[in-house]
């Protein structure tokens, strides 16, 4: 198969696999950031409502009558009060470990502003929450919910402690009045991990995603460019002059169906042009026919040659198709005398050695003729060549041997045994005996030796 010589670079076939690829892959990442962001809102989600329901029973755990009691100043914290709250919120905290920071906080009649009651960790990061400090929590919107329900961060939020998510649950008195908050931090490290797993995983099936696409993408494009470069194929065959090629049709889609106009075309090229050469065929054979008729000694050779040459090829196994091609080279072996002058085709004496260098320049002059329109490279070589000598001192190339083409070698027996059975101007005609003698003398020398025992045969047979 030819070797389309088209850089990859600029190959149609890696513009399909670019073109899969990057489609597969924008598909594999759309999806993945769907997959991710649906995991990761689904996870966060879940935190959120973790949170939500730890700070809500947390907050059942503190006894409101015992937050109101204690005092809101610094010294609050050495107050029996403080330390009852703040022992139960340690004991909430080591039960979930997740738990950074838990505390309690109160409003105060500035909007926005709340203060600390109780905070079990004292001394974090260099700040310390004593009773009575305040806190900004105006951007935290959360924290406002959290009188009225449990509510937890919609995003990690950061303050002078730190980047938290935090969930909040309100602490209620008797009568069912929030009268302070508890809220629950997990720090954003957790978070951060639980992102950095997610994300790792979606790296993964990403990454997983880029080479099933190339992998995809070079398997479709084979299957899209391989029927291309058939087709491809098929032009540089018929180009050459190759109608009887015929692409594979593999599918049933357009590219089948440009596969079969193809086969279609070149169908029709190959009967259109096999019209045209018979056409010119039959002109050549009647032009030599024309010539042989001007000789009564040579009328009827061409169409005898061509009978002996097709019975000598059957004999020899050639298929037809074969056989028919060296008739037709056989009627037409002599085309080549129409150049050639009738005083010296004719010429009963001895021809000068002039003439006989004209005499010699008639395969030329034939193969010259015929090339423009022949398919073939065997005939022109039998029309070349049949007066080449097995010995070598043949005309008009002296090539010898195995060099010489079988159908060439077999034209020039047949050629030759017909002429020196019919009468020639210059003597008459030999009998089948001794142009029988004359065969075998020539047998290695002037002729192929196999192509004589077989003509031998064949006449033994008939006789």
């Amino acid at each position: 198969m030819r070797t389309i010589n088209i850089p990859f670079g600029r190959s149609f076939q890696l513009k399909v696999i670019l073109l899969l690829v990057l489609s597969l892959f924008f598909i594999a990442t759309l999806s993945n950031y769907l997959i991710y962001k649906f995991s990761y809102d689904a996870q966060f989600n879940q935190l959120r409502d973790k949170l939500k329901v730890i700070a809500q029973t947390a907050a059942l755990f503190v006894d409101a009558d015992t937050l109101a009691q204690v005092p809101m100043t610094k010294d609050g914290v050495n107050s029996q009060a403080y330390k009852t709250i703040a022992e139960k919120l340690r004991a909430i905290k080591r039960v979930n470990p997740p738990i950074k920071y838990i505390y309690t906080m109160a409003k105060t009649d500035k909007e926005g502003i709340w203060q600390f009651v109780v905070d079990p960790e004292p001394l974090v990061n260099g700040i310390t929450s004593y009773p009575g400090d305040k806190f900004n929590a105006t951007r935290y919107t959360e924290i406002a919910k959290a009188f009225f329900g449990p509510a937890a961060d919609t995003k990690l939020e950061t303050d002078q402690w730190g980047v938290f998510l935090s969930g909040y649950a309100p602490i209620r008195d008797k009568t069912g009045k929030a009268i302070a908050m508890l809220g629950v931090d997990v720090a954003a490290d957790d978070v951060y991990a639980f992102q950095k797993g997610i994300k790792q995983r979606g790296f993964l099936v990403l990454l997983l995603g880029v080479f099933i696409s190339i992998f995809l993408g070079m398997l479709i494009s084979k299957s899209i460019t391989n029927p291309i470069n058939e087709l491809v194929e098929g032009t540089y065959h018929i180009s050459e002059g190759d109608l009887r090629y015929r692409v594979r049709v593999r599918t049933s889609d357009e590219i089948g169906e440009l596969a079969r106009s193809f086969n279609q075309m070149s169908e029709n090229l190959f009967d259109v042009r096999k019209k045209l050469l018979d056409y010119f065929y039959r002109i050549a054979q009647s032009l030599v026919r024309i010539l042989e008729a001007k000789d009564q000694y040579t009328r009827g050779h061409s169409e005898r040659v061509a009978d002996f040459a097709e019975k000598i090829a059957i004999k020899m196994g050639f298929p037809k198709d074969k056989i028919d091609l060296l008739k037709e080279a056989a009627l037409l072996h002599d085309i080549g005398k129409i150049g050639i002058k009738e005083s010296i085709l004719n010429k009963e004496g001895k021809l000068t050695p002039e003439e006989w260098d004209t005499i010699q320049k008639h395969p030329i002059i034939g193969e010259d003729i015929i090339k423009p329109v022949s398919i073939s490279e065997e005939m022109l070589a039998i029309v070349r060549g049949h007066h080449e000598r097995y010995d070598g001192g043949g005309y008009p190339d002296k090539i010898n041997g195995e060099n010489i083409n079988i159908f060439t070698a077999i034209v020039s027996v047949a050629d030759a045994y017909d002429a020196m059975t019919s009468p020639r101007a210059y003597r008459p005609a030999l009998t089948r005996e001794d142009s029988l003698k004359q065969l075998n003398i020539n047998r290695g020398s002037q002729f192929h030796p196999e192509v004589v025992d077989t003509l031998i045969e064949i006449l033994k047979t008939e006789r």
